[in-house]
C-alpha cells in the first residue's frame, strides 16, 4: 500500500468523527469505535458499509457493489459500496454518507449476540 494513498485518505477521512485506518485485505479498513464502515481497496476505489435500505443510494447514483473472488472460486459479496467520486469534492456529503455507513454497521453489529459485538464504548 503506498504511503502516500494512506496519507491521502488519512486528510480525507479526518473530517468523519472518530476515524482510524487500518491496513488489511490490500487495503486500507475504516473503522469507528471498533466497527468497519468502509474500505479502500489498492486500486483507489473506496466503499461503504450499505444495507438494503441504504443501498438504494448507492444504486441510484450508478455504483455496483464491492466483491471479490473466494477461496472456493465464487463471488462473495460483504455490503460494501463504491461511493461516487463527487463524495471527494463535498467534506459534508462525505460525512453523512460516512455517518450512514458507520449507522449500517452498528445496525449489524446490534444483531450479533452481545459476546460477538465489536462496537467499542467510549
Amino acid at each position: 500500500m503506498d504511503k502516500d494513498y494512506i496519507i491521502w485518505l488519512e486528510d480525507v477521512f479526518s473530517a468523519v468523527p472518530d476515524t482510524t485506518l487500518r491496513k488489511m485485505f490490500g487495503g486500507v479498513g475504516l473503522f469507528r469505535r471498533g466497527l468497519m464502515w468502509g474500505l479502500a481497496l489498492s486500486d483507489g476505489r473506496i466503499a461503504f458499509k450499505a444495507d438494503a435500505e441504504t443501498a438504494l443510494a448507492y444504486i441510484a447514483e450508478g455504483q455496483k457493489e464491492w466483491s471479490h473472488s473466494n477461496k472456493s472460486g465464487g463471488i462473495t459479496k460483504m455490503g460494501y459500496w463504491y461511493i461516487p467520486e463527487w463524495l471527494l469534492d463535498d467534506t459534508d456529503a462525505l460525512n453523512e454518507w460516512a455517518n450512514t455507513a458507520f449507522d449500517v454497521a452498528m445496525r449489524a453489529d446490534n444483531k450479533k449476540p452481545p459476546s460477538k459485538r465489536k462496537f467499542k464504548e467510549l
